[in-house]
């Protein structure tokens, strides 16, 4: 569920990519209905357990306006595909939605959102600059950060005391690894929309980018190779276990909480379940550092969809979920990176959060995946054809080549 990193700029070409047939998105309020009442909150799994106590708080103070959750499963894939569905239905069911960061502008072009402007609009100015970019297209404001993400490197502190700095140096921390009968590095390396995340970092710690600034994919170059092809060879060399290629966020968490992984790429909420999880071996052994290569900028923002009939309830409760006590809670309870910028600096939160610098600066130097309405296209292809690569199926230049010419024909419209 985090998902979350293409040199693509969050401007990636969005007024060309907003094709004609794409860019009826303006409307979003003009459906639905603006009054107060119940609403239906629709989220991914709740791995933390953090939302039903928090929307408890919020039943208990508006008992008219009372919000049931609806817990999606824990695969971002699905978790896409069912909103999609009662989008295109036209339902009501779904009051706010819980919108990964790279989904803003297929909904918004499509006119599944509720501009947050006019009666709808929020205070942005104490958000970090980089979560607002995320809800933005067009110029406009589509949602509510909610969560920000960036990706960190878990590492067990008890066997590297130094956390590597390139990927060089954790391919011969390896050998430490095998030395205590353990593997070595655990990514998210399944055929999803993990693997669009874990490519493009590859690709970009390389030198190389996915996109340029136009949103013209730029992967038949040297750097672009040797990054993937870094992850290739991490496979065939075995220091990325063969089991990895079946991994997502929770499959990777689950290992190197049960003691099995030396290393660990993976979203801020395994942290707290990593240090609370009864049946975690490495509460007390393993630390964050930034990954050897700039993260990609995950996170989820929170939007009213267009059909609606209470968006007034609906505005309030964005507004409580951007505010800066639920976002402490999140911080506090589930690990999530905040959206407020003041709270990675508050130091009562930093000494009960120590990673929160570190996920400061891997925000902070995130890149962002595409703003683009054909982004499912997009993402499909840097899946499938990195995964041939990891596979052994293409070559590693042939496998970029396919994807190059693939992404040029999922953005043409």
């Amino acid at each position: 569920m985090r998902a979350t990193r293409l040199v693509l700029v969050a401007g990636i070409a969005a007024a060309g990519l907003a094709l004609a047939g794409c860019s009826g998105g303006s409307g979003g309020g003009s459906a639905g209905g603006d009054g107060h009442g119940p609403i239906t909150y629709v989220q991914g799994k709740d791995n933390n357990n953090i939302v039903r106590p928090l929307i408890d708080k919020w039943n208990a103070a508006h008992p008219k306006e009372k919000v049931t959750f609806k817990e999606q499963s824990d695969k971002a894939d699905q978790q896409h595909d069912d909103l999609v569905q009662h989008f295109q239905a036209k339902s009501t069911d779904y009051d706010v939605v819980d919108v990964d960061v790279v989904w803003t502008a297929e909904f918004a072009a499509k006119g599944w959102l509720t501009p947050l402007e006019g009666q709808y609009k929020i205070d942005t100015s104490k958000l970090l600059p980089a979560t607002v970019k995320t809800a933005t297209y067009n110029g406009k404001l589509y949602a509510a950060p909610q969560a920000s993400d960036g990706g960190l490197l878990y590492y067990r502190s008890d066997l590297v005391p130094t956390p590597p700095t390139s990927w060089d140096e954790m391919m011969k921390d390896c050998d430490i690894a095998k030395a205590n009968g353990i593997n070595c590095y655990a990514g998210q390396l399944a055929q999803y929309e993990g693997l669009t995340v874990n490519a493009s970092e590859a690709i970009n710690g390389a030198g190389g980018t996915v996109v340029d600034t136009s949103g013209k994919p730029t992967l038949t170059t040297s750097d672009a190779e040797k990054g993937l092809d870094q992850l290739v060879q991490g496979v065939k060399d075995g220091n990325i276990p063969q089991e990895v290629l079946t991994f997502q966020e929770e499959q990777g968490r689950t290992a190197f909480e049960a003691g099995k992984y030396l290393f660990m790429r993976n979203w801020p909420y395994a942290y707290s379940l990593a240090t609370t999880d009864a049946t975690s071996v490495v509460k007390d052994k393993f630390k964050v550092a930034p990954l050897v290569s700039a993260s990609t900028l995950g996170g989820h923002n929170a939007a009213i969809s267009t059909y609606s009939k209470n968006k007034a309830t609906a505005l309030d409760f964005v507004k409580f979920l951007e505010s800066n006590e639920t976002q402490t809670y999140f911080a506090q309870k589930g690990s999530l990176a905040p959206v407020v910028a003041s709270l990675y600096d508050d130091p009562t939160l930093v000494k009960q959060l120590p990673y929160l610098p570190t996920l400061k600066e891997s925000i902070l130097k995130a890149v962002p995946r595409p703003v683009t309405p054909f982004y499912p296209a997009v993402t499909k292809a840097i899946q499938d054809n990195a995964y041939a690569a990891l596979k052994g199926t293409d070559s590693t230049k042939d496998a970029l080549d396919n994807m190059q010419k693939a992404i040029q024909s999922a953005t043409a419209g």
